[in-house]
């Protein structure tokens, strides 16, 4: 019996991405719902560890591409495999994570297959085996129904948004081996090295962020005399407030964010940036700072559970949106706040 549920397993050198058992769990509850197998398709070398996780979190099946010329990955070499696999099995519902490979592998596999992609889907509903998707619309204000007509109907999950269970080590399943598609040297893309874009924890997997935007630059803290280009010396001002946060991300387990406003200035690198054209986040915990709420910036993180905002300006948009709000200086209120935590977390 074919598995009308797939599943695509997101991993980079050996190690998958959590949003990815999100998804697996997902399509183990569709599955279920519509009296189905689940199947998980996972590409790569040397990952038949990842293939046994995944039957550990909810697949029936694996198909497993384990090749060296899958080592890195490469769009056109990935989506061979899936289109090939997913082409002669016919599923009907496959679901991808919401990451940089899973978007490109969806969008992709949407072309191979003759059909469309439902992205960035917050919750799915079934009639059947027909998925209706929601998701948000106009920077987080509304949510709309969605549905992909053809099959199968791809769907990428938003990282956080669907539960992520335990692994379950007594399941077991079978895994099933494909070749690669493309020979190495019909492979046009060559992956020469990788460079770290920033350490820390990743903000799309983090449950804690602590964000920070224009307003972390304090006018009143005096530069080195070496400074004297007024540009740099607001850097460098806002450059003390983001220690600030990093101590507090620090303490709780956390991540660093920043809005496209402070990135823009130069206060952090791009990879920090929460936001329409940066990370989309679903945190149980965001503590924006100096962040005054532009609607590009809520797109990225109006899906936290907790959202905290640290701002001078009481008339601030972020309020509207934050649980919790705290009108004042954040060079006055994170350092006790990171003492009394640290102090509370026996940091």
């Amino acid at each position: 019996m074919v598995n009308k549920v797939w599943a695509f397993v997101d991993q980079f050198k050996g190690q998958a991405l959590p949003a990815s058992w999100e998804v697996v769990y997902a399509g183990r509850k569709l599955a279920n719902q519509i009296g189905s197998g689940l199947t998980a398709l996972v590409i790569g070398s040397d990952v038949e560890s990842i293939a046994k996780q995944a039957i550990e979190y909810g697949a029936d099946e694996v198909i497993l591409a384990d090749d060296p010329s899958l080592a890195d990955y490469r769009a056109n070499a990935y989506a061979a495999v899936l289109a090939k696999a997913a082409g002669e099995a016919g599923p009907e519902i496959f679901l991808f994570p919401t990451s940089t490979r899973g978007r490109e592998m969806a969008g992709m596999a949407a072309i191979d297959l003759n059909t469309g992609v439902l992205v960035d889907v917050t919750e799915i509903k079934l009639d059947g085996s027909e998925v209706t998707a929601v998701r948000p619309v106009y920077a987080g204000k509304l949510l709309t129904e969605v549905v992909c007509a053809a099959k199968p109907q791809l769907v990428t999950l938003r990282a956080r948004a669907f539960d992520k269970p335990a692994a379950d080590a007594g399941r077991s399943g079978t895994i099933t081996r494909v070749p690669a598609v493309m020979a190495e040297d019909q492979i046009k893309m060559k992956v020469t090295g990788y460079q770290e874009a920033g350490g820390g924890v990743s903000l799309t997997d983090a449950s804690v962020i602590v964000s920070g935007g224009r307003g972390t630059a304090n006018n009143s803290l005096q530069p080195p005399v070496e400074l004297k280009d007024d540009a740099e010396i607001e850097k460098w001002r806002a450059q003390q407030g983001f220690k600030l946060i990093g101590e507090l991300a620090g303490v709780l387990g956390g991540a660093v964010g920043a809005s496209r406003a402070a990135v823009d200035a130069g206060y952090i690198p791009y990879v920090h940036q929460v936001g329409q054209t940066g990370k989309v986040v679903s945190p149980d915990l965001y503590i924006a700072n100096g962040i005054s709420g532009a609607i590009q910036h809520l797109a990225g993180m109006r899906s936290s559970k907790v959202i905290v905002a640290i701002n001078k300006d009481p008339d601030a948009p972020i309020f509207k949106y934050a649980r919790f709000g705290v009108v004042g200086d954040m060079y006055q209120i994170l350092p006790p706040l990171t003492a009394a935590l640290k102090e509370r977390l026996g940091k």
